[in-house]
Parts: C-alpha cells; sequence; structure tokens
C-alpha cells in the first residue's frame, strides 16, 4: 500500500490503542466513587479493577490466531464494534455483578483489537526501519493512553457521574468503524493455525483459577479454599503447555520460546508490567488518600508515569542506532530501578514527599521504554509475516498479564504491610479506604488517631512497593543482559527482509 495511506492507517490504530491502554487506568479514579454508587465490597471492587485486564491477557492470543486466520482487520472491526456496545452497558451497569460481566466482556473486545493493530503495522510497513518507527509510535501511543486515562477519569468525574468514564470510548470505535474499511487494508496469514477450543478454555481456567486464588488470599482467613484455586490453575496451566507442544498447529506455539532473547523479552514484559502497575495502583491512592489531592489534580500528578515510558518509547530507536538493543534494555531496567529506590523515601507529608514521588514514577516509567518499544520489534520480528497476529499477541499477552497480576500480587503485599501495621489500632480496618470511612465516625482527636497511623502503615505498603520493584527492574536487567550472546542475530531480524503478504 502506498506510503501516505500506510501512515494514515497507522493514525486510525491509534485509536483502539488508545482506549484499550486507557481503559485499564481509567478505574484508578473511578472506583471509589462507582464502590459507593454501587455498593460494591472489597473482593467485587478487585473483581471490577481486574476483570477487564484478565481477560485480555487471557484471550489475546485467541484472537491473534483468529485475526492471522480471518483477517487481521475484520477481526478489527468486529471487536470495535463489541467494545462501542458493551462501554454503554458498562456506564448504565446497576449492580456491581452487571459491572464485572461487561468488564469483562470488555476485555474479550479489548483482546481482538491490539493484535490486530500491531499485526496490521507489521503488514502496512514491509521496510524495517518504517516498521521499528510505526512501532515505537504505536507504543508511545499506548502509554500515552495509560497516562490520560486517570487524567480523563479525573476530569469526567469532577463534572459527570462515574458511568461516563466508559462512553468515551462510544465515538473513538465509531470513527475507527467508518475509517478503518477505507484506510486499512485486509491481511490474512496462508498457514494460519487453527483454533482450538479446549486450548482457550484450558488457558482461560488456568489464568482464571489463579487469579481468584490469589485475591482471595488477602481476604480469606482460611486460607484453603485459595490454594486449592492455585493448585487447580497451576494443574491446568501444565496440561495446557502439554497439549500445545503435541498439537500440530497449537494456539501458542511454545517453540518460539527456544529463541533466548525472545524468551528474554516476553519474561521482562511481565515482570515490567507487574512492577509497573502495582506501583501505579499504590501512587494514585498515596496521592489522593495519604497527601490529599482531589482526584483530578491527582491525575494530573500521576501523568508523568505514563507520559515517561511514552517518551523512553520515542527516544528507544534513536537509543538503539547508537548501542545494541540488549544495551538500550538493560541501561533502561536499571534507570527504571534507579526511580523505584526513590519511592522509599517518601513520607505522609512535609515539603519533599509530592517531589520525591513524582520524580520516581517519572524516573521508573522513563527507563521501561526501551524494552516496551524494541522488545515489542524483536517479538514481532522473531516469526514469519504470517504470523504477526500470533507474535503481536504474545507480546500483548506478556505485557497486559503482567500489569493485571501487578494488581493483585502487589496489591497483596501492600494490604499484607498494611494489615500488620494496623495490627491493634482500634478500631481495625483493613484498608486506607476503610480507616477513611470509619474516622469519619469516630470524634475528631480518635480520628486524628486513626488516620496518622493508616496513612502511615499506607505509605510503607508504597516503601515495600518501591524495593519490590527496584529488585525486579535489576533482575530483568540482569536477565537481558544474560541473553545478549543471541541477541545480534535477532536483531538483524528486525528490518525484515522478507516480502509483506499480499492484501487479500
Amino acid at each position: 500500500m502506498g506510503t501516505n495511506r500506510a501512515w494514515w492507517g497507522l493514525v486510525v490504530l491509534l485509536l483502539p490503542t488508545l482506549l484499550v491502554a486507557m481503559d485499564m487506568t481509567a478505574l484508578f479514579l473511578a472506583l471509589p466513587q462507582l464502590s459507593a454508587d454501587l455498593g460494591a465490597g472489597s473482593v467485587e471492587q478487585l473483581w471490577i479493577s481486574d476483570a477487564y485486564g484478565f481477560m485480555v491477557a487471557g484471550l489475546v492470543i485467541t484472537m491473534g490466531t483468529l485475526g492471522d486466520r480471518i483477517g487481521r482487520r475484520r477481526l478489527l472491526m468486529i471487536g470495535a464494534a463489541a467494545f462501542a456496545v458493551l462501554s454503554v452497558v458498562a456506564a448504565c451497569s446497576t449492580s456491581p455483578a452487571m459491572l464485572i460481566v461487561a468488564r469483562a466482556l470488555l476485555g474479550v473486545a479489548g483482546a481482538t483489537l491490539m493484535p490486530s493493530t500491531l499485526a496490521l503495522i507489521t503488514n502496512m510497513f514491509p521496510d524495517g526501519r518504517r516498521r521499528g518507527r510505526a512501532i515505537a509510535i504505536w507504543a508511545t501511543c499506548q502509554f500515552t493512553g495509560g497516562a490520560l486515562g486517570p487524567v480523563l477519569a479525573g476530569f469526567l468525574l469532577q463534572y459527570f457521574w462515574w458511568g461516563s468514564v466508559f462512553l468515551v470510548a462510544v465515538p473513538a470505535m465509531a470513527v475507527l468503524l467508518l475509517a478503518g474499511p477505507v484506510l486499512l487494508p485486509e491481511f490474512r496469514g496462508g498457514q494460519a493455525g487453527r483454533l482450538d477450543p479446549a486450548s482457550v478454555g484450558l488457558s482461560l481456567a488456568a489464568v482464571l483459577l489463579m487469579v481468584y486464588g490469589i485475591k482471595q488470599l488477602t481476604v480469606e482467613d482460611v486460607p484453603a479454599g485459595p490454594a486449592v484455586a492455585l493448585a487447580a490453575g497451576a494443574a491446568l496451566g501444565f496440561v495446557f503447555v502439554r497439549r500445545q507442544l503435541r498439537l500440530e498447529s497449537p494456539l501458542l506455539d511454545l517453540r518460539l520460546f527456544r529463541n533466548r532473547p525472545f524468551t528474554g523479552v516476553i519474561v521482562a514484559l511481565v515482570f515490567a508490567g507487574i512492577a509497573m502497575a502495582g506501583t501505579g495502583l499504590l501512587v494514585t491512592q498515596y496521592l489522593q488518600s495519604v497527601l490529599g489531592f482531589s482526584p483530578v489534580l491527582s491525575a494530573i500528578l500521576f501523568a508523568p508515569m505514563g507520559l515517561g515510558t511514552a517518551a523512553g518509547t520515542m527516544l528507544a530507536p534513536a537509543l538503539a542506532r547508537r548501542t545494541s538493543h540488549t544495551s538500550a534494555i538493560a541501561g533502561g531496567l536499571v534507570v527504571s530501578a534507579l526511580g523505584s529506590l526513590l519511592l522509599i523515601f517518601v513520607g505522609t507529608d512535609g515539603p519533599t514527599a509530592l517531589p520525591l514521588v513524582m520524580t520516581g514514577i517519572t524516573v521508573l516509567a522513563l527507563g521501561t521504554g526501551p524494552l516496551f518499544a524494541l522488545g515489542t520489534g524483536l517479538i514481532v520480528g522473531s516469526v514469519p509475516p504470517e504470523r504477526a497476529g500470533s507474535a503481536a499477541a504474545l507480546s500483548e499477552t506478556g505485557n497486559y498479564f503482567g500489569g493485571s497480576l501487578g494488581f493483585a500480587l502487589l496489591g497483596v503485599v501492600a494490604a499484607v504491610v498494611y494489615r500488620s501495621h494496623m495490627n491493634g489500632t482500634l478500631p481495625a480496618t483493613d484498608s486506607l479506604a476503610g480507616a477513611i470511612a470509619a474516622a469519619a465516625r469516630l470524634p475528631a482527636d480518635q480520628a486524628a488517631v486513626l488516620l496518622d497511623a493508616a496513612r502511615a502503615a499506607f505509605t510503607t505498603g508504597l516503601h515495600v512497593n518501591g524495593a519490590v520493584a527496584a529488585a525486579i527492574f535489576t533482575g530483568l536487567a540482569v536477565l537481558v543482559r544474560t541473553m545478549r550472546p543471541s541477541t545480534s542475530a535477532a536483531e538483524a531480524r528486525l528490518p525484515d527482509q522478507e516480502p509483506a503478504p499480499q492484501p487479500s
């Protein structure tokens, strides 16, 4: 296709990229209001937050294979239409259960969008240099969307009800549905793998059971039920892996993991997502409930985290021209570790608290840019063009699964730290939000004591999160450098010399 048309097509593809990323983060600020309005309990709040991300993570590989088979543009259009309709349903939810179901179905629709956009980009830009620039723009847009999600949510919540957070997707998807057939060519892989319903079911069941087990460990005194769920999820995951190794056309081609740089990037995407999501979840609450900023101002103060990642992805191609991909990614991860360490020194108040937390999240995010930009290009460049959808799906799986898992795992760590520090404090509360609610019913002097203890306990949880994130990023930097002997060959494939598949 023509160069100008390809770039205009890229502009259209940025719409679903923005919307899916925004939907992952918009509920950071909307969750307190919608929970109060719908009467959602603590477990229901966790499922409202995580149902979307885990469904994306669980189904994105399936959708990548489906796009290779039926056509990437066709799948994109179907997903966009479903996303628009389900956004209206979510906005009009009247109960926690209805919203959880709507969010889960939105995750199914979102899973069709991301691999389709990235796969189409690889097809629309056969030249390796232009493709690298397009992927960097795509990644920048993805993380800009993550940054804009809380900002837009904060603005909307200031003037409208919480359902408006979901409705912003509708006009954007309408533009995609109108412009997509005109500007986007159709591509499908001639040798796309078939869909295997048993593999789809096994992967979903394994993910959801393990997530359920992790979540319930934070709220149940007796760990037997969550332990059974975790064991069942692990067993189904093992069966899934065995099945993929035996199938001629597996849903997930595990042979790709024989490529050491490929494996290193996937692992790095998962664990970087854990560190970033957990940090984002705690920092947004810290800004509002500890430092006392309004939702709108908290969203603005939190925006540097997403914008820092966006800046890092845009700088990555220039950095890669001066050093190896491995060195660029590993160096960036070291920068992220240093940013995470700054969070250890934030306090509950004082003139340095806000500058420290903002500097920390900005530096942390900036360092991840090379991983997301160059790592995504490495993954897509590791497979033949006709399997681009499946490779893009693996990249997105690592990203979204890591992000969703970060909410659960580091949320658990923060909850454990909070409870240990609040043990013996009356009235007993299991969260900072609960302490704030309890304080409203107490005399002023007792309320002040409770709030001081709760804010100190929560800030300690943020310190622990910073230390954990720093350890994760440092370990990932070592891992990526360990993969260096095999990286040169993989990098040579990024300027893909193979002809792109012809539009159907």
